[in-house]
Order: C-alpha cells, then structure tokens, then sequence
C-alpha cells in the first residue's frame, strides 16, 4: 500500500499531456487551459488618462489653495480634449484622456464653483497626480497570460482588455465515466429493497466537466466481470481517461481490478489515505484508468486530493497543486488512524475550523456541508486550538 506521497507522484509521473489545441472566442474558454502564451495588442491604459472625476491642471498655475482657473473644456470618458492652455483647467472624469498640457487632476472634492465659467482649486496638486500614465499597466506585446493558465472569468476579462479576441487552448480531455455495481438505480426511477441511486456517477461527471473535461457518462454496470471488461475495453479505445466508481475493493463481487489487469495493465493499487484506501490506477487500452472507491465520500474525497492533481498535469496546467493554508482548529480528534486522514470541515463564524459530525465514508451531506478538508497526517491528534492544513474546495486549482 503506497502513502499519499507516494501515490500522488506516480500519478503525476504517469500523467501525459493532451495532444492538439483549438482556438476558441472568449465566450466559450471558459474552463480551458492556455496552449500559447497571449500577449497584448495595446498598451493598457491607452492613453495617459484621469484616475478620478475632477479638474485637470498644470501645477505651474496652482500655487496655492483657492487658486481660480477658467473652465476650458470638458473631457467625458470616451471623447479627447484639446491642449490646456496656460491659467485654464478642464472638467474631467475618470478613465477620460488627460489633454496635453495637463500635469494633474484634482478631485473634485478640492474643487468649488467660482465666478461663471472658472473653479476655485482648494488644494495644490503634485505633478502627476491622478494621472494613469499610458502602457503603467501593461505594455503593448508584453506577455499577459503565460501558456498552462486554466481559463478562469478573471483571466478572460485580461484577454479581452487587451483586445484578444480568440484563444489558442489545449484539446478537452476525454474521459469516460462508469460506475459499477448491480445495487444502483438510476435517480427518478423506483427503488426496490436492497438497491440505492447512483449518486457517483453524477458527481463524478460534475466535477470532470467543472474541470472542462469533455465527458462520457456511460450506464452503471453489473457486478460482472465480463460486462465490465467490455465497458473498460470499448472506452479505452476512444477516450484519454477512464474513471470507474466502486468495484475497487477485494470482494468477490468487485470486479473491476480483474478487469483492468486483464484489459490492460495496473500500476498502482490501495492507498494509505482515510476516506479512500481502495483507488486504482493503470491503463486501459491507450486510455489511462483511475478507479475510484464505491462510497460517495470516498469518491470525492479521492478526487479532489489525488486525482484532480493529475487531471490538471493531463490537461497542461501550469498550477496543478493546491496550496494549504494554515488555521486553527475548533474541534477535537481524539482517536486518528495510521493512515493519512482527509476530514471534512469548514470555517465557523470565529474563524477556526468546524468539523463535521460524522466522518463516515458514506455521509455525503459532510461534503455538502464542508467548505474544505483538513489534511490530518496518520496518527495525528487534534485538539482546540492547534494549527492544521486545510484545502480549501474553491481554491484547489
């Protein structure tokens, strides 16, 4: 059984990066990882342009407080003024282009109406100030956005403000979802005695297509060991990644680690993480294979600590790890486990961590409820008041 470490280093070794690229509009990249560098086609601001609404000036004729200038012109954003001319201001307002001449702007908090047509500027202003000077935040062909960024609304706003209106992006990755066991029932059908509905199947492909993963949802399968060779052997041929949900384990109605090493070949098997110890990985066909265990918890949590990781590698991000933070714990762990433990919690109103009640594997609502995991390493008491590791759900990469 590998550790933590270890698993998550021979996923990351073992993981191949998407082959071809697309070039996509800025409305459908969200999601998508960057091929190519983007680099600006303009300098940002444009133009030397006001940080504020008020007057622009030239200090030379601002010598002091209660100084009156004639209002020369007036300058919206969007239109261009013309040159001040000396002992003469201009009403100006943000982001509109400072006219030639102008050194400052003064807001117009320090600004009073004077006789008709003039201002009376209340403070003295310093050379530049409120002044945006043209290209101070970025320079035309300077490089925006580095190749393996993921796509985030934030990253497509940068693209477009430097008037990028296609991406070149990675290929979606491919993966094929099943979930196996003969207990399943599909949601919105009728539940007989002894089976339960599928909820991994409908995780798991949520998660994939949040990731922009281009995803199969395949019926759940029957503890069979010849339906699940089939499934494993049609999928392999046609996707990058196949993920299995429950069949992982050793009993006799778990086929799936059979299958694969019949299909393919199986490279990693158990893990010394608490929820999670069955998960599987090797290759089917020239698809790679992750098998997930079968409780929903379990699932999940393995997804998110191992396997988003080596998604990410596959799909050419540059970040693929999260990045813990340190707080403090408002809860108790009395009796840890020898293996890694990943507990679900999330932040109370003191700002320590909460964690939930139940820590089963089959306790879903725990990860509805929590806004994160405390990574727990094996034999690790907690008490109020120590600091632990904890993964933040919106912040995993």
């Amino acid at each position: 059984m590998l550790s933590f470490d270890e698993a998550l280093e021979l996923l990351l070794a073992r993981a191949r990066k998407v082959k071809g690229t697309d070039r996509v509009p800025l409305a459908d990249a969200t999601g998508r990882v960057l091929a190519e560098p983007v680099l600006s086609t303009v300098d940002v601001p444009p133009l030397d342009n006001s940080g504020m609404d008020g007057y622009a000036v030239r200090c030379a004729d601002v010598r002091a407080a209660g100084t009156s200038l004639r209002v020369a012109q007036r300058i919206p954003a969007g239109s261009v003024g013309h040159t001040l001319e000396p002992g003469t201001a201009a009403r100006i307002f943000t982001g509109a282009p400072v006219p030639p001449g102008a050194d400052a702007v003064v807001m117009q908090e320090y600004c009073e109406h004077g006789p008709e047509g003039h201002v009376v500027v209340n403070r003295v202003p310093a050379a530049g100030e409120h002044v945006r000077r043209k290209g101070e935040d970025i320079r035309n062909g300077a490089e925006v956005l580095a190749a393996g960024t993921i796509l985030t609304p934030t990253a497509i706003g940068m693209a477009a403000s430097v008037g990028v209106a296609q991406l070149p992006v990675l290929r979606r990755l491919s993966v094929a979802v099943i979930s196996t066991g003969s207990e399943l029932v599909t949601p919105g059908e009728p539940l007989a005695p002894g089976r339960i509905y599928n909820s991994n199947r409908y995780q798991l492909a949520s998660l994939l297509k949040e990731l922009g993963c281009e995803v199969t949802d395949y019926d759940s399968l029957p503890d069979r060991l010849d339906a699940t060779r089939l499934a494993l052997r049609k999928a392999g041929a046609l996707h990058d990644l196949i993920i299995t949900s429950g069949g992982v384990s050793v009993g006799e109605e778990d086929h799936v680690k059979p299958a694969v090493e019949a299909e393919g070949e199986l490279a990693l098997w158990n893990v010394a993480i608490k929820p999670g110890k069955p998960l599987a990985f090797g290759r089917v066909a020239t698809a790679d294979f992750v098998g997930l265990p079968g409780n929903p918890v379990s699932a999940f949590v393995t997804f998110q600590v191992l396997i988003r990781p080596f998604i990410r590698k596959c799909q050419g991000a540059s970040h693929i790890l999260p990045v813990a933070r340190t707080m403090v714990a408002g809860f108790e762990w009395p009796r840890p486990t020898n293996r890694r433990e990943f507990l679900r919690v999330r932040i109370g109103a003191d700002g320590r961590l909460e964690r939930y009640a139940s820590q089963g594997s089959a306790v879903l609502t725990s990860c509805l409820w929590a806004d994160g995991l405390v990574d727990n390493p094996a034999d690790t008491v907690i008490r109020p008041g120590d600091e632990v590791r904890y993964l933040r759900f919106s912040e995993l990469p």
